[in-house]
């Protein structure tokens, strides 16, 4: 690793030259079959010919100019992401963090408005919103916390997928003003919730008068076999954020709401010197488009479960698994032990993936793998495990 570079991170020891669908190379030729997408980022896969063309062609005519003027790619794009999710407009950021940094600020603007000085926002232990200090205050994870004390206030806890506890909060904290959770659990292992999870919330929400925010910057994009998580539910939020998959690999983030919540922002309350540029918006519509055109959803939902269900099959009756699960193309094996050594192991077979919360192997492969692939996929990571276990 270059001794230039800060120690953020423990990279494998493996480099990329380049990428094609669901597959890498590396500086000696070898291919990877990658089921992490770069954490759930190129949906599309590696080298996608319209994102490239998309890209290129932008390039080519216009990369910035900035927000104080109109950008036609910005203003497209925000009407496709509307349309596709019922919600009323969007704020264009360059990441995740960003994208939540907004929704934290638009629920503090909310709370203002209704005369609450200390505006509380409730998050869910075991969740992660991004590593800027506002964001990484509501993450409910401690290990993502220490060292940057005193956290950002104005976040109150509860553990995740408990509706009573939330029902306590608001008998006892007459602060709350919003609820921001992630539809499906991602850094923190694939949790997904209960079927009345969300509902409830929203039901809480609208009885309190509060904002209901999820974060679906990981379950976004047709990950989860809908365009949105949210929609396995008959919900909508007040507020909804998106990144990794809508760029393809592109920086860009965005934060859409509905209702009062899309009537909060007003000029000067908020901005970004590069989101929404020509560049990125480009980008990103050419990854809506070839979902829509590939039904990617439709796809992610069918090819999820069969997977599901293959790898329920494989560990069937075996003790050293504790779960398996999935919504989609978003799944997790979880073992009952740590099991970070995998991600060496599976590097060495040819395979990317990835291991949350110690113990569970999360694989977020491209939505556009082949039913080879995908059979290719459940051999490898099978055996792979078995081996680790026995």
């Amino acid at each position: 690793m270059s001794d230039y570079l800060m120690k953020n991170y423990a990279p494998l020891p493996v480099t990329f030259t380049k990428g094609e669908g669901a597959t890498l190379w590396d500086t000696e030729g070898k291919p990877y079959l990658d089921v992490l997408s770069g954490v759930a980022v190129c949906s599309l896969g590696h080298a996608h010919p319209d994102v490239a063309m998309a890209i290129a062609k932008q390039a080519k005519q216009l990369i910035h100019t900035s927000n104080w003027y109109h950008i036609a790619n910005q203003e497209e794009l925000a009407a496709e992401l509307c349309q596709l999710s019922g919600m009323d407009n969007v704020f264009f950021s360059n990441s995740g963090a960003e994208a939540n940094e907004a929704a934290i600020k638009l629920a503090r603007l909310y709370g203002h408005k209704k005369n609450i000085n200390e505006p509380a926002i409730i998050v869910m232990d075991g969740s992660f919103h991004g590593r800027t200090l506002a964001t990484l205050s509501a993450t409910g994870n401690r290990k993502v916390h220490a060292g940057f004390e005193p956290l950002v206030q104005g976040f109150v806890r509860a553990p995740y997928n408990d509706l009573e506890a939330i029902e306590n909060i608001a008998k006892n904290n007459q602060n709350v003003v919003a609820v921001l959770v992630e539809p499906i659990i991602g850094e923190g292992g694939v949790t997904i919730p209960d079927t009345d999870y969300l509902g409830g919330i929203r039901k809480l929400c609208d009885d309190n008068g509060w904002l209901m925010m999820l974060d679906e910057i990981q379950t976004g994009m047709c990950r989860t076999g809908e365009w949105f998580a949210f929609q396995h539910t008959d919900i909508t939020p007040d507020v909804m954020t998106l990144a990794k998959a809508l760029g393809n690999g592109v920086p860009i983030g965005a934060c859409l709401a509905k209702g009062d919540a899309a009537e909060l922002f007003t000029p000067g309350n908020h901005g970004s010197t590069y989101g929404g540029n020509p560049l990125v918006c480009a980008a990103a519509l050419a990854v809506v488009n070839t979902m829509k055109a590939q039904s990617l959803a439709a796809r992610s939902k069918a090819l999820g479960a069969t997977m599901l269900a293959q790898l329920k099959n494989e560990f069937a009756d075996n003790a050293a698994i504790v779960d398996i699960r999935g919504k989609g193309l978003m799944l997790a094996i979880e073992l009952d032990r740590p099991c970070g050594d995998l991600m060496q192991q599976a590097l060495e077979q040819g395979l990317l993936l990835n291991v949350a919360a110690e113990k569970v192997v999360r694989l977020l492969p491209p939505l556009i793998i082949s039913d080879d692939q995908a059979t290719e996929i459940i051999q490898k990571v099978t055996t792979l495990i078995k081996n680790f276990i026995k």
